[in-house]
């Protein structure tokens, strides 16, 4: 681990424990003295902390946080107790798998000019961290999921943002696409350092359409052209979960906690992500991050916005009518394959936070290189150099992500990446329901999903699909009439349907587009968002180790209690 110089370095009390604290440019650590080994129900392993200084969210006077606190009478005894000069460190605390939460310690000191040097040092090594946000444009859904984003900011998001000394101007939505408008037309963003939605996945659907439009009409680009070049957003999104599905939020942090989310802004958190951007001819459609789906998606999206009235009851509902129903649809497929060091869908290499795949950005030049080479391949008749598939499919799912939730533990691609320039592409082809059943079982399990040799995946950086229109079947050609449902047409055998439409819907993110024939590519890395990736279990244990080797190898100097090294 890289050393750095220490800053501070004094014995303070801990509660009724003498403790040495050190201070250095990466970590804080404190480490209980002789005097206070050998207690009764203490464990060596309690005996000393570290916390990195980019995960301490604020540090301040004792009695400041006193007047937040509910206990503050009984915390003022212990302070005169201790002495009256007093900090408190608020800092970054992993619980259990992903969830983070906000932890503090209180440090007492026998002067105020102690007191003092140790809060303004702290703070300045705080200041220096440029990634962190000072001023947040922040947007409340207060009908989104069970009706609580408004209550969940207020109680739990806003009072730690006050704490790290972030200034927020808040708007609580009061129509469809009000935070999408705001954006587009109305807001002063040069005066923020991010947007935070509070809701769920379609809140944060209107940020990113707000945000990533006004950026392009500040820059000049026409959206309607399927080959612009995209200008990248400057600002960061944050997602505050308080909504139905908020399966953005969990396949990015791994939770749909609003405590570790709005912890993971405070910090200045940032990852990069991809996000497709869908055509019909040269008319731009919508923008989409996590599922562009066909066929079966799209025909559950469709049942269940006639049944709003019914809740998040209604999904469950319209898959299985769906399901029942066993559409398929005919039509033509044609994508550009990704690079071979993107890997592919089933090399089990999954997007985690400092995910080497998602590392490396094309350069502008590459970009234009490759658009370059790719319009010279497209041919006359747009598809030369591309792969071409035509076939009847139960379903058509584009992934710009793993699209995980807590249904759904590793998503519909647990192998997709956030930020390399592709979308994982998922061709369901007819088969019966009983194979059907089993596709969709496994995206629950452990399992892999794509084992079904009706099943194909392709890792691509663009796609086309167009349907084939088919003639309504004549009962007289039916050997037997088919069964009449409020739905769609059930099929009479298990690998057989036949209906009267040609077509289903694409749903884009929980949207559904008013077009079938649709182009779609991948803007690299066009946004980011406050977060960093799932973390795995062993970068945890890493992160802890490295701060008990700051602990072990760290000089706590000699000195005088009640004294502080000089600052370097």
């Amino acid at each position: 681990m890289e050393k750095h110089p220490t800053l501070l370095s004094s014995r303070l009390f801990q509660k009724d424990r003498q403790v040495e604290v050190v201070l250095n440019r990466s970590v804080l650590a404190w480490k209980w003295t002789e005097n206070s080994k050998g207690r009764p129900g203490i464990s060596e392993t309690a005996l000393s902390h570290a916390v990195q200084v980019c995960e301490i969210v604020a540090v301040r006077k004792a009695e400041d946080e006193d007047q937040d606190d509910t206990q503050s009478q009984k915390k003022t005894t212990q302070h005169s107790l201790l002495g009256p000069y007093s900090f408190t460190v608020s800092y970054v605390r992993r619980t259990r798998q992903h969830h983070w939460w906000c932890s503090h310690v209180t440090f007492h000191c026998a002067s105020e000019g102690l007191r003092d040097q140790w809060i303004r040092v702290t703070n300045e090594q705080l200041a220096s961290l440029t990634n962190r946000p000072k001023s947040l444009l922040v947007y409340i859904n207060p009908f989104g999921g069970k009706r609580r984003g408004k209550r969940i900011y207020e109680r739990k998001v806003a009072p730690m943002f006050r704490r790290a000394g972030i200034s927020t101007d808040v708007i609580v939505t009061e129509r469809a696409n009000h935070a999408r408008d705001h954006l587009e037309t109305e807001a002063n963003l040069d005066k923020y350092d991010g947007v935070v939605c509070v809701g769920g996945d379609g809140m944060f659907s209107e940020v990113l359409h707000g945000l990533v439009t006004r950026t392009q009409t500040d820059h000049g680009v026409d959206q309607n052209q399927p080959d612009a070049e995209l200008v990248p957003c400057q600002l960061r999104i944050g997602i505050i979960p308080a909504g139905s599905t908020d399966c953005i939020c969990f396949a990015t942090v791994g939770t749909n906690d609003p405590v570790t989310s709005a912890l993971h802004i405070i910090v200045g958190d940032s990852q990069p992500m991809d996000v497709c951007s869908v055509h019909h001819n040269e008319l731009f459609l919508r923008y989409s991050v996590s599922l562009l789906g066909y066929g079966f998606y799209g025909d559950v999206l469709t049942d269940s916005e006639r049944k709003r009235w019914l809740g998040p009851a209604r999904y469950d509902l319209s898959g299985v009518k769906t399901f029942l129903s066993h559409n398929y649809y005919e039509g033509t497929v044609s994508f550009l394959p990704s690079e071979d060091d993107v890997g592919n869908p089933r090399d089990k290499l999954q997007c985690r936070s400092g995910c080497s795949v998602c590392q490396h950005k094309p350069s502008s030049k590459d970009w234009h290189i490759k658009m370059s080479e790719e319009k010279e391949d497209s041919g006359k008749d747009g598809t030369s150099g591309w792969n071409v598939v035509h076939g009847k499919f139960m379903a058509i799912n584009a992934a710009n992500m793993s699209c995980a939730c807590p249904r759904s533990p590793d998503g519909l691609s647990p192998s997709a990446h956030l930020a390399d320039g592709t979308t994982d592409l998922i061709l369901v082809r007819k088969c019966s329901r009983l194979d059907f059943l089993r596709h969709l079982l496994r995206h629950t399990n452990k399992d892999d999903q794509f084992d079904h040799s009706f099943v194909e995946v392709h890792r691509v950086k663009k796609f086309r699909f167009q349907p084939q229109h088919r003639k309504v079947v004549s009962l007289e050609d039916m050997s037997e009439p088919p069964k009449k449902t409020g739905f769609r047409t059930i099929c009479s055998a298990q690998t057989t349907c036949n209906y009267s439409t040609a077509h289903s819907s694409w749903t884009c993110d929980g949207e559904i587009l008013p077009h079938t024939a649709i182009q779609a590519s991948v803007q690299c890395q066009l946004i980011r968002l406050f977060a960093r990736g799932i973390e795995e279990q062993q970068q945890q244990q890493q992160q802890q180790q490295e701060q008990c080797v700051f602990e072990d190898s760290c000089t706590l100097r000699a000195v005088e209690p009640n004294t502080a090294l000089p600052v370097d």
